[in-house]
Order: C-alpha cells, then sequence, then structure tokens
C-alpha cells in the first residue's frame, strides 16, 4: 500500500512570565487610540511551536528518533531565550525565537510559531491625594488580547519570514442602541422579528497581515500596527457607525482599517453575534428595557478583505 504523509509536531501553550522586558516606544500615534506605546514591566504570554520536515518521518515509520528534538527541550528553549530577549513586542519575540530555533536545529525545515498575550494591568493605587498607577503590581486581565502567527522557512543558511498573521482576539461589545437588522428572508422557517434599534453584543476576532513583512520586525516601528490601536479603533467604528447587521459592520470596520493602516495588505473578522433576547420593556420610557439571554445557538459572520495591489 502507498501513502503519502503530512508532518508537523510540537509544542502548545508554553506560558513565558518575563519582567522588565524593553519598553515599546515609537508608534505612530492615530486619531482612534490613546495607545504609544508601554513599558512592558510585565511580558507575558504563550507560545506554541510547530514544526515541519520530512527528517522527522524515520521517528514515524521506523520508530527512528535520532533527528527528533523533544518538545520538553522546546519548551526549555522558549524560556531559555526569554532571558536574552531584548525586544519589545510578541512580533519580536517570535522572530527571535524562529531565527534560533532553525539557526540550532538544522533538522526543522519549516516552523510555525503562535504567540498569545497573557495581558495584565498596572493596578490603581494611592499616590497622597490622588491615584496612580503602580509600577510593581499589576492585575490578570482575562479581556481581549493580542496573537501573532508567524512561519519561518529556510533561504540557504538564512531563516526568513514565510508568512505571518497578527490579531486581537477576543472582544466582547455591546451596543445598546444604532444597530438594526431588518428586511431579510421571511418565510414559514421565520420567527425572528425584525428590529430598527437593537442592543447589539457581539464577540470579535480582528486579524491583519503586513504588504512588507519587515514592518512586523522593524525595530523603528515606523509601520508598526499595534494591537492595542486596532482595538481601540474598531471600538470606535462600531460606536459611531449605525448599522443594518453585523456583515455590514464588519465591512465598514475593514475598510476603515485598510485605509488608517496602507502597510496593511489583509484584515479579516471573525464574529458571534450573541445578541439578548428583549423581555420587556418600561411603561414610561421606551428605551428602558431588559434582555436576557437567548437560545444557546449563535450566528458567525467571518469577512476578509484584501487589499488589490
Amino acid at each position: 500500500m502507498s501513502t503519502r504523509w503530512q508532518i508537523s509536531y510540537g509544542k502548545l501553550c508554553v506560558p513565558v512570565y518575563r519582567v522588565y522586558a524593553t519598553p515599546l516606544k515609537g508608534i505612530t500615534p492615530i486619531h482612534e487610540s490613546s495607545f504609544t506605546g508601554r513599558d512592558n514591566v510585565v511580558f507575558a504570554l504563550e507560545v506554541d511551536v510547530e514544526v515541519f520536515g520530512d527528517n522527522f518521518l524515520p521517528a514515524y515509520t521506523q520508530g527512528d528518533n535520532t533527528n527528533v528534538v523533544a518538545t520538553d527541550s522546546m519548551k526549555n528553549f522558549v524560556l531559555k531565550q526569554a532571558l536574552i530577549f531584548d525586544g519589545a513586542t510578541l512580533e519580536d519575540f517570535l522572530a527571535m525565537l524562529g531565527r534560533y530555533f532553525l539557526e540550532t536545529y538544522p533538522q526543522m525545515e519549516q516552523l510555525r510559531l503562535t504567540g498569545r498575550e497573557l495581558p495584565f494591568a498596572a493596578a490603581t493605587v494611592p499616590d497622597g491625594i490622588a491615584f496612580k498607577l503602580s509600577n510593581v503590581l499589576f492585575s490578570r486581565s482575562h479581556a481581549d488580547y493580542a496573537m501573532a502567527m508567524v512561519d519561518f522557512s529556510r533561504v540557504g543558511a538564512e531563516a526568513v519570514i514565510s508568512a505571518h498573521r497578527c490579531g486581537r482576539v477576543g472582544l466582547q461589545l455591546l451596543k445598546v442602541t444604532g444597530s438594526a437588522f431588518t428586511r431579510f428572508v421571511r418565510d414559514s422557517y421565520t420567527t425572528l422579528p425584525e428590529r430598527s434599534d437593537r442592543p447589539l453584543f457581539v464577540y470579535l476576532d480582528v486579524y491583519w497581515k503586513y504588504t512588507d513583512s519587515f514592518d512586523l520586525v522593524d525595530p523603528s516601528f515606523k509601520h508598526y500596527v499595534a494591537a492595542e490601536q486596532v482595538r481601540d479603533f474598531v471600538q470606535v467604528v462600531f460606536h459611531e457607525f449605525v448599522s443594518e447587521s453585523i456583515q455590514h459592520l464588519v465591512h465598514e470596520m475593514g475598510q476603515r482599517l485598510l485605509r488608517r493602516f496602507p502597510q496593511l495588505s489583509e484584515v479579516s473578522f471573525e464574529a458571534q453575534n450573541r445578541t439578548k433576547e428583549p423581555v420587556a420593556t418600561s411603561d414610561t420610557d421606551a428605551k428602558v428595557k431588559v434582555y436576557s439571554e437567548p437560545f444557546p445557538a449563535y450566528g458567525t459572520i467571518k469577512l476578509t478583505l484584501t487589499r488589490d495591489i
């Protein structure tokens, strides 16, 4: 029997907590966001390592582990490199890891690294009669976070970025007015009423790619797109824009993002409709309403916008 194969293996969810990393400075300001940098006193993330290459086939077919780098070694490699890391972004860290992995292990033909931010926010503490943000105490946030995925290949002796995807994921946004859903197909299966103004609750993941992957790791940050700015930007669009559907909303977000950041080649969205069910309305003020959880199934909406070059 003849067969074909595709091989990969690796280590998932390696937790990294680096303190006093290099501060992120020099981010180009935009009108829609106050974010221009961060101190990086806590630089925390989890890393997935996925290795590709036919050099590992004997481990599958013959039980020959001669070329196999143990996934526990991969975990230790990630943690050791975190100590010497002198960059300031998630993408910087993945780029350094990718280069060092391929330099250290020639049997690795290709590599995919995925990083997910573990966000911590500075606690608010007294400062005389006022308050300030602590520089030593931080609170773990379980809200939205940055992510990046970077693929590496070999070109001669050099490790190069062959693909990438950045993102801000896990947003949960509720707009109490200024969203509609009307004029959709109605038939014998339709029970949903039309709503000219509804409180729209969406879960939202936003992703982007650069036209030039150098912008991903350029130390000047001249064209770097910070995930915090993307988060703030899509929130501003949601705030301002009166949408006829979630499809209408994410399309507007995408068009505006591509105009705001011309260095991006693509933006994409994965949204969930988590809008609540109306239960009661006040007899004296029609805007005062009570909502509750809907049927557990939810709608999903995806969109990718690619810039014509």
